[in-house]
């Protein structure tokens, strides 16, 4: 049954429900193309001048087009800002003055401005596009809409577009949405369910620029096109890291009122980097152009990848950022933002081949230098006795620049001493002629070096990709919230982090440099002077970890951070104690999300814990299948099982679906885990068991109004929860309390009144099942953090 769980899980995780690949065929015909919000800022750097470029590919294809700039102001205010931005695209250089001169003025006749503010003003933009259809007896392609607007505007948007602008006749219909695509894992998930009520998936292009970077859109092929290279180094035995870098030298100044909100984490790590990291380490797709290969394997990636938390990010903020905000956002002077500007994140994927390998993502603003890069060095196994300066002894490492910096153009670089890159296509060139410059560490004489024929702009590619109805560039909304899933919990556990302030550009110095051990990352230098107005009330790491007493048991209290340390650090301690004493350790875990902090902790900093000799039992379960979210055991298994090496069989999840029925009394299953339980535990005594404490004082899944003396000395029950899913199966106090030792965690703020009634009521199962946890012969210890405790 256990290897069942297993697979279905990981089913669940590589499957996803994709549809069918969707790149639709290009029929010629007439093409309306609308920028919402045409006059903005993206718009006038980027977007026009990506169309324009379309319109100079396509005007010969037997397309013909309209452009419309769409936005709030009235038309006769904006139509003359709209046409000075036209004014000012420009054409390759392989274009002659003549003929750029003619595709402008039909490029500026073709276009106008028209506001789009009511469902009206949908309507007659369709009334115009229909009207224009058939006087001029044109038969239609598709219409393309391209929100350059804030997030919150899309579903309004989206709802006016499937209510007005749709078209008829089998044309297709793109709508095009610029990030950020919500602010956390829930806004996402929001977000995605409104525009799906009102467009179809294959209608949506999730844009992220930098998958229209020509060396991030060479990732997968160069992977592909070197793999007799690759394909025995690309792993933990010879790579020794992968760094995924954008830093930025200019502030965010004007951008405030968005900035302050998001932060460098949600601005450019969680998509831009990402994005480039699964591109690096997913499993090769057979057929590139398959979106849905390529979807699935990116999934795959998300799904190996360990939690992340506080010990694996450290932050930092500019320090006139401070003034910025008070300035731009109307605060008083003592306004404090703890919005980080810069962020270095160390990643780890839980899969044979990368285990191990450190990843780190890292960007910021006030840097010293603009640059974008992918970097992955190979560990050298080459020691030169005598000439250090050998090419042999020197980095071996991939470099994908994405520009700037001091190359100032995009390129794939290979250090001499890895391979020769096949070159790529004729769309790319090698660089034999080198200026004197250095690269990460090695001068460029030292590469081998890849550069595109012709460069071009990331949003003009990406254009040319919707267009064509290629999705493997755009964001699918299965990896829009495999990401969100990843950085949101990071985001929670450093909301209240104070970043580190840095003066800017070559002042920092070795101020942000980094240091990684194990799973963390942080700060080289530890003492950093922040000035009083940057603190605020007292430091959580002011108060150490305290000893008591809590309705006469043990009492462990911190704040939330260190009692989760300690209680692990126990929990290890008890294993490697039992281990000792009887070559075996027995732990039983309970459900909900007061564990969840213990399971990261496990699994990112106990890499000495003893699970090859752990037993890992369930203290509750509901009566779902195993692989649905609201389960127990699929929360224990996403969130430490599958991130530990622990035998399978070593894994005992409660049987609550036999002969495909959940949780009938006559299928016996409380019977055959008490069963397994009486077999394997020595005495049916765990050695550890952890406990939570529910609102209403229920503990594992018995609740108030429990008939406790009906259970009798069972050990496994099936109870009922006043909530949905009502059935439960459960440890028994019978069984909780034959446990060497038992652990309750109680945590937050909202526990604190919860914590104080219990301090004073005396022991009544019936009405307060927690007071019914007494250890015949074994010891309990409550651990309570601040919050509960004191409120």
């Amino acid at each position: 049954m256990f290897v069942t769980v297993f697979l279905l899980l990981v089913t669940l995780c590589a499957r996803g429900g994709y549809g069918e690949e969707r790149e639709e065929a290009q029929r010629p015909g007439h093409v309306s193309v609308v920028i919402v919000g045409g006059t903005g800022d993206l718009a006038k750097k980027y977007l026009w001048q990506g169309f324009f470029q379309l319109y100079v590919n396509q005007v010969s294809s037997g397309n013909t087009f309209s452009f419309y700039s769409g936005g709030l102001s009235p038309t006769d205010k904006a139509t003359p800002l709209f046409f000075e931005i036209l004014k000012a695209v420009s054409c390759s250089k392989n274009l002659s003055q003549e003929r750029c001169a003619l595709l402008k003025e039909q490029f500026l006749r073709l276009s106008q401005y028209r506001q789009l503010k009511t469902l009206e003003d949908y309507q007659d933009l369709a009334k115009h596009i229909e009207k224009r259809l058939q006087e001029e007896g044109m038969t239609e392609a598709g219409r393309l809409f391209y929100l350059s607007v804030p997030a919150f505007a899309y579903a309004d948007i989206a709802d006016k577009i499937n209510n007005s602008c749709r078209p008829a006749g089998g044309a297709w219909l793109r709508v095009v949405l610029e990030k950020p695509f919500g602010h956390d894992f829930r806004s996402a998930q929001v977000l995605a369910s409104q525009l799906g009520s009102f467009l179809k998936d294959e209608e949506m292009y999730r844009i992220d620029h930098y998958l229209g970077k020509q060396v991030v859109s060479k990732i997968l092929p160069f992977r592909t096109e070197n793999k007799k290279f690759l394909d025995p180094i690309w792993n933990k035995h010879h790579i020794e890291r992968v760094e995924i870098v954008l830093k930025e030298t200019l502030d965010v100044k004007g951008r405030i009122p968005f900035y302050d909100q998001y932060g460098v984490i949600r601005d450019v790590l969680q998509n831009h980097l990402t994005e480039v990291m699964t591109l690096l380490t997913m499993r090769l797709p057979v057929n590139q152009s398959s979106s849905e290969e390529v979807i699935q394997n990116k999934l795959q990636i998300f799904s190996s990848l360990l939690p992340l938390g506080k010990n694996q990010a450290v932050i930092g903020q500019y320090q006139s950022y401070k003034s910025e905000v008070q300035q731009e956002l109307n605060k008083t002077k003592d306004h404090v933002s703890l919005t980080p500007t810069f962020a270095a994140v160390l990643v780890h994927i839980d899969e044979a081949q990368y285990e191990g390998m450190p990843i780190l993502l890292v960007s910021g603003k006030m840097l010293d230098e603009r640059v974008g890069y992918a970097r992955i060095l190979f560990k050298n196994d080459i020691f030169c006795v005598q000439n250090h300066n050998s090419i042999h002894c020197k980095p071996k490492q991939i470099v994908f620049y994405f520009g700037h910096g001091n190359l100032q153009y995009p390129a794939i670089l290979v250090s001499k001493n890895l391979f020769k890159p096949v070159l790529m296509d004729g769309e790319w060139k090698e660089v034999t002629e080198h200026n004197d410059v250095s690269v990460l560490g090695l001068p460029i004489s030292d590469y081998y070096v890849q550069t595109p024929v012709e460069q071009r702009e990331a949003y003009a590619e990406l254009i040319s990709h919707i267009f064509a109805g290629r999705k493997n560039s755009f964001i699918s909304t299965e990896s829009l919230l495999a990401s969100w899933g990843l950085w949101t919990p990071l985001l929670s556990s450093l909301a209240s982090s104070f970043p580190r302030i840095y003066p800017g550009g070559a002042d920092n110095g070795a101020l942000l440099d980094v240091h990684l051990k194990g799973k963390d990352i942080s700060y080289k230098s530890e003492v950093v002077i922040i000035s009083p107005d940057q603190m605020s009330g007292t430091s959580a790491n002011s108060f150490q970890v305290m000893q008591g007493k809590f309705r006469s048991a043990d009492m462990v209290s911190a704040w939330a951070e260190e009692l989760v340390e300690q209680l692990a650090a126990d929990v290890q301690e008890a294993a490697e104690a039992a281990i000792r004493e009887r070559g075996v350790f027995h732990l039983a875990l309970s459900g909900g999300s007061t564990p969840l902090a213990l399971f990261h902790r496990l699994a990112l900093h106990h890499f000495s814990f003893p699970w090859r000799d752990t037993h890992v039992w369930m203290v509750d379960e509901r009566c779902l299948p195993l692989t649905e979210l609201e389960s127990n055991f699929y929360t224990l298994h996403n969130h430490l099982l599958q991130h530990v090496r622990i035998p399978y069989y070593n894994i005992h999840p409660m049987p609550v679906q036999l002969n495909h029925r959940l949780c009938v009394e006559e299928d016996g299953g409380a019977q055959l885990y008490e069963r397994e339980v009486r077999k394997l535990v020595n005495g049916s005594s765990f050695d550890f068991v952890l406990l939570g404490v529910g609102f209403d004082g229920h503990t594992a899944s018995l609740f108030p109004g429990t008939k406790v003396d009906e259970l009798g000395e069972s050990l496994v029950a099936l109870t009922e929860s006043p909530v949905k899913p009502h059935q439960r199966m459960s440890l028994t106090f019978s069984a909780i309390n034959r446990a060497h030792k038992v652990a309750l965690l109680v945590m937050g703020k909202g526990k604190h009144e919860l914590i104080t009634q219990l301090s004073r009521v005396k022991d009544n199962p019936d009405k307060w099942p927690v007071t019914g946890v007494k250890p015949v012969n074994g010891t309990l210890v409550w651990y309570i953090d601040y919050d509960a405790l004191l409120g």
